[in-house]
């Protein structure tokens, strides 16, 4: 089986169409939405519609910080996400605000674990940016010895974290396109970028495959139309900066 794992699609819909037909194309054959479905974008409640249906078709879905956030906007936080998380939250039904309250942090599929940021403390919102973030994620899996692969979002780059032992684990930096054999009993932690916001420079969206039954990893950046989604957060009359991320890729 050959799942696709998307995070922090941030209501963007162009970059989803996109990253739904590449993976599809890959072979995908089941998705997993890793939080974070809005915020930021400009369509937030057709981004939900749209992850509901993949949930209905067998999507492993979980909530993000930005779903939260959504639904208790906390305004004058001194974010982005936090200035326009009502705009979010007026956006959205009362049925699909009841739909990411109900949705949990992490869920389990086999040796596969998916979490929006760390699986030490998910309730937290840990960033994953380096190695002893990476260590303490994965043990907060230890729990369980029979997860081999956690894969979160978050951090809006895209990385790879292999344990070499106690406490210790190795970052490595993934080429798109590129297959990553997962190898022998280590554990494997995998981020797996933002397909709505990527912030490394290059507005190309992320996303990853996993294909289970080879433990095969092959992390992908697929171009859309980032003008087009710009300039619906433009017409949306939401922050212009939010707009230019998109443009620039950061």
């Amino acid at each position: 089986m050959k799942i696709a794992l998307f995070s922090d699609l941030h209501a963007n819909i162009h970059a989803l169409d996109a990253c739904l037909e590449h993976a599809l194309a890959q072979g995908a054959e089941r998705f997993a939405l890793l939080g974070d479905m809005v915020g930021y974008g400009a369509l937030p409640a057709q981004m939900l519609e749209r992850c509901q249906a993949l949930e209905r078709e067998g999507a492993l879905v979980i909530r993000g910080n930005h779903e939260s956030l959504a639904l208790k906007p906390q305004i004058g936080k001194g974010t982005w996400g936090g200035l326009t998380a009502q705009w979010t939250h007026d956006q959205l039904s009362v049925e699909q605000r009841a739909w990411i309250a109900a949705l949990p942090l992490e869920r389990r599929l086999g040796p596969l674990l998916i979490v929006h940021a760390s699986a030490n403390e998910p309730a937290l919102w840990h960033y994953v940016v380096d190695e002893g973030a990476a260590a303490r994620s994965l043990q907060g899996a230890a729990f369980d010895p029979t997860i081999r692969w956690i894969f979160s979002g978050h951090v809006h780059q895209q990385a790879l974290y292999v344990e070499t032992g106690p406490d210790r684990t190795v970052h490595f930096v993934p080429e798109p396109g590129v297959p990553v054999q997962l190898r022998g009993n280590r554990r494997h932690l995998g981020i797996v970028g933002s397909l709505g916001q990527p912030r490394d420079g290059d507005p190309r969206a992320c996303y990853a495959t996993l294909d289970v039954g080879n433990a095969m990893l092959t992390f992908h950046r697929v171009r859309y139309d980032h003008f087009a989604a710009a300039e619906a957060i433009r017409a949306a009359s939401l922050p212009e900066v939010l707009a230019q991320r998109l443009e620039r890729g950061l």
